[in-house]
């Protein structure tokens, strides 16, 4: 069942370990909800890792559906399920009680924080500046990552009346529009404009204290709907996303956002309300 460990294994290895592993965790119930997550969470960044190693995203597709045929023919009590399913539990043992993941990307990176709190904070951020101006985009809330957010600071003070969320539509494409060149700018990582989608901010308002830029006094926030946030997460990881700031007389203002482990983040920031969820029921 288990393939070369951490420190040798190639990312696609990785990812179809972990897929192993949770296709015989759903079917043979061998985890805890907490130790399910973090197999969720560590297979995501596992998978966008080989992405960005430059695996085919059809093979990884191919690892995964193999992954589950295997899990699907073993036996539950066998060694070939009890051994590697001990060393997931030994080894996602102390990945439970991390508070806080900083996932890198090409450009950008995604910081996560599960910790607890009672004020608003940022879930899963990432800061990217334009221009003059300032944005952090990601998941936010008190308890757990309640929703999908951009802050932005504009340094002449500008209010814009709304915002749009724009990204690639997966029915419309058979995958992403990458350009590979070194040092390439996340505003080329989006496709033609009659290949994106756009979700419009269903909320308008001042930022709260703690989830505006540094040195900021004050930002506009736009919430946008969950819908969203799933639309994100399905990306491929080396793909970027706009945020659209719309002004009066049609002025637009765009931030890029790298999506990068977005997909890996959340479900670290599940693994969080799982456990709450287990201690509410104790």
């Amino acid at each position: 069942m288990a393939l070369p460990g951490a420190a040798l294994a190639q990312p696609s290895d990785l990812f179809y370990e972990r897929a192993v592993m949770s296709a015989a965790d759903t079917r043979c119930s061998l985890f805890t909800p907490e130790i399910s997550a973090a197999l969720a969470a560590s297979a995501a960044q596992a998978h966008g890792a080989a992405l960005r190693a430059g695996t085919d995203p059809k093979s990884l597709d191919s690892l995964r559906r193999t992954a589950q045929m295997r899990a699907a023919a073993v036996n539950c009590q066998s060694s070939d399920v009890t051994g590697p399913a001990a060393r997931v539990r030994s080894a996602f043992a102390g990945y439970q009680r991390i508070s806080r993941i900083v996932y890198p990307g090409s450009l950008s990176a995604w910081s996560a924080d599960r910790g607890i709190g009672r004020t608003a904070r940022w879930r899963l951020a990432q800061s990217s500046p334009f221009g003059s101006n300032q944005m952090i985009f990601g998941l936010a809330g008190r308890e757990g990552a309640s929703a999908l957010v951009a802050v932005a600071d504009f340094a002449d003070n500008a209010a814009p009346y709304s915002a749009r969320l724009v990204l690639r539509d997966g029915s419309r494409t058979s995958g992403p529009y990458l350009d590979n060149r070194p040092h390439t700018p996340l505003s080329s990582k989006l496709p033609p404009r009659a290949a994106t989608r756009m979700f419009m901010a269903e909320a308008r308002g001042g930022a709260e204290a703690e989830l505006l830029p540094k040195g900021s006094e004050g930002a506009w926030a736009f919430r946008f709907p969950a819908a969203a946030a799933e639309a994100l997460a399905d990306l491929d990881p080396r793909e970027s996303v706009a945020v659209e700031f719309l002004f009066g007389g049609d002025h637009v203002r765009t931030a890029y956002v790298e999506v990068g482990d977005f997909a890996a983040g959340r479900a670290f920031l599940q693994l969080a309300s799982r456990s709450a969820r287990t201690t509410l029921a104790d």
